[in-house]
Parts: structure tokens; C-alpha cells; sequence
């Protein structure tokens, strides 16, 4: 019952954290890459050398801060792995639109004057107009999500009002509607964080990447909201003479230990992956990491009080 009798200051401090990260995001705003805002994508693998076996790739790093002597702006180099016997590895390098004579020098770079021998993969232009495609589509994939999880919770609670005592009564859609104010404050706070942090100590852009994690940050919140709301449930069918603050705060304790373990042990893979994991995985694992926290945190102290809430409106 300490969630529902402290519901008020849960709610000023979900409040509080929301604002501050929708002033995040107007203020230091979100740094786009050019998934979205256009540029070029080159990728090359490194072959391999008959004569020097012990020969390996360029370090990444040193790479790095030759395209850094370019000014070509903000740029992406990531290692890729490769299957092909007469390849060493490769490289993705995202950047603005090349001109011809910076295309050769990026080259001359990634070849180290030509002391390696690379295949040239791909070289993809993605201009603005697709950018603002890929806007669209992703924002559309975030609102369809969102749609298919209300739809989703007030059928899979449709009955629930014919279980529950008249006093207890919560229509099915306000469960669905609790768990979107959730999802909301789950989307956010990360995004929020993000740009934030992209402004001042990492050079992170919103990119596909961040979108998939976006989307599983909602599939991994609503999981652990709905085990919750099921909870809530099943004690509303068993309940005797308890009123419906009791019956949710007894559905959190009951719950509480299954999110919180379930929460770490997510949150060490993630963590070991951030911090250990390869650069390609590094953006994706802190978002989600964000939204571990974040999501279970809104599961327990945000999404079920709001249902108490709408009980009594």
C-alpha cells in the first residue's frame, strides 16, 4: 500500500521528470543522423593478403581521427564482421553527401594509401526527401504500436469489470489508457536523457537504431504493466470486502519482487553489453538500458496508481 498512499508524489515526480525531458528535447534538441536527415553510407571489407597472412586491419580508432582531419563533419565508422574467406573484415562509415574529391580522400584514408586492398561494397546517397520519409514511417511505426497495445489490453480486459465488485468497477479501456500514459513516460525520459547527453558527452544520432530500441522499450514496458494489471485482476475476482486501493497495492506487492528480478538481470545483460559489446551495439543497449529502468519503474509507481485514479473519476 506505500505506492497507492504516496501515489500523489509518484505522480509529481513522473510529472516533473516528463517536463524536464520534453525541455530536453526542444532546448538541446535530437541530433539526427543521416538515416533521416540525408547523406552517404560507404561500406568496404579489407581483403586479405596471400603474402602477409599476419596482416590485419586498420585500428579503428587511428581511422577515426584521420576522417576527423577531413572536416567532413559528423561522421560514423563501426566494424562489420564477414564470412567471405578472402576478407580480413570491413567497415561502415556514415557521413554527409561526399563530393568526388572527398570520396577519394575517405578512401585514400580507409586504404591507408593504398597499403590494403578493399572491395567498395556499397556507396548509398540518402537524400533529404527519403530522410523525411524515414521520419514519417518511423513515427508511424511508434503510433501503430502504441494503437495495436490499446487495443490489445482492453481486449485482453474486457471482462474484468464482470469479476470485480460494483464499488471496483474500472472500465477495461482505462487499463489500456493507464498503460499508455506509461508508455509515454517511458518513450520520453529516454529520449529526454538522450539529447541531453548527445548535446555535451556522446555523439549518439537518432538513427534506425534508436527507433527499434524505442519500439522494444515499449514492448518490454507494457509486458511488465500488464503482469501487474493481471494481478490486479485475478484479486478483484478473490477479493472479499477490500476496496480497490487494497486490491491494487496488494497486486504490487505480489508483483513487485517478479518486476524488480526480472528488471536486473535485463538491465546486467544490457549494461555488460554497453560497456564490453561491440560500438555498433553501444547506442542500442543505453537506450534500452534507459528504458528498463524507466519502464519499470512507470509499471509499479505510475501505471497502477493511475488506475486507483480513474476509480474514483
Amino acid at each position: 500500500m506505500f505506492v497507492i498512499k504516496n501515489k500523489k508524489f509518484f505522480f509529481a515526480l513522473s510529472s516533473l521528470l516528463v517536463a524536464s525531458s520534453i525541455f530536453s528535447i526542444f532546448y538541446f534538441g535530437l541530433n539526427f543522423g543521416i538515416d533521416f536527415k540525408g547523406g552517404a553510407i560507404t561500406e568496404i571489407a579489407y581483403l586479405a593478403d596471400a603474402e602477409n597472412l599476419e596482416l590485419e586491419i586498420p585500428v579503428l580508432e587511428d581511422l577515426k581521427t584521420q576522417i576527423e582531419n577531413l572536416e567532413l563533419g559528423t561522421f560514423t565508422l563501426q566494424e562489420t564482421s564477414s564470412n567471405e574467406v578472402n576478407e580480413m573484415g570491413g567497415l561502415i562509415l556514415r557521413t554527409k553527401d561526399l563530393s568526388e574529391a572527398e570520396r577519394l580522400s575517405v578512401f585514400s584514408v580507409l586504404s591507408q594509401n593504398e597499403q590494403y586492398q578493399i572491395n567498395e561494397k556499397r556507396y548509398n546517397s540518402v537524400g533529404p526527401a527519403i530522410g523525411e520519409e524515414l521520419k514519417d514511417k518511423a513515427l508511424w511505426a511508434i503510433l501503430i504500436v502504441v494503437l495495436a497495445i490499446i487495443l490489445f489490453v482492453a481486449f485482453a480486459f474486457r471482462k474484468v469489470t464482470e469479476v470485480a465488485r460494483s464499488e471496483n468497477k474500472v472500465s477495461s479501456w482505462k487499463y489500456g489508457l493507464a498503460a499508455i500514459i506509461a508508455l509515454v513516460h517511458d518513450i520520453l525520459i529516454p529520449a529526454g536523457i538522450f539529447a541531453f547527453l548527445g548535446s555535451m558527452f556522446i555523439n549518439y544520432e537518432i538513427n534506425t537504431i534508436f527507433i527499434m530500441a524505442i519500439l522494444a522499450i515499449l514492448g518490454f514496458s507494457v509486458n511488465d504493466t500488464i503482469v501487474v494489471f493481471d494481478r490486479v485482476r485475478e484479486n478483484l475476482a478473490s477479493s472479499g470486502k477490500e476496496d480497490f486501493d487494497e486490491i491494487v497495492g496488494k497486486s504490487l506487492a505480489q508483483t513487485f519482487a517478479r518486476s524488480i528480478n526480472t528488471s536486473i538481470t535485463t538491465l546486467a545483460v544490457l549494461l555488460t553489453l554497453y560497456f564490453f559489446g561491440g560500438e555498433a551495439t553501444q547506442q542500442f543497449a543505453l537506450i534500452l538500458a534507459m528504458g528498463v529502468v524507466v519502464g519499470t519503474y512507470s509499471s509499479i509507481f505510475l501505471a497502477s496508481p493511475l488506475l486507483t485514479l480513474f476509480r474514483k473519476k
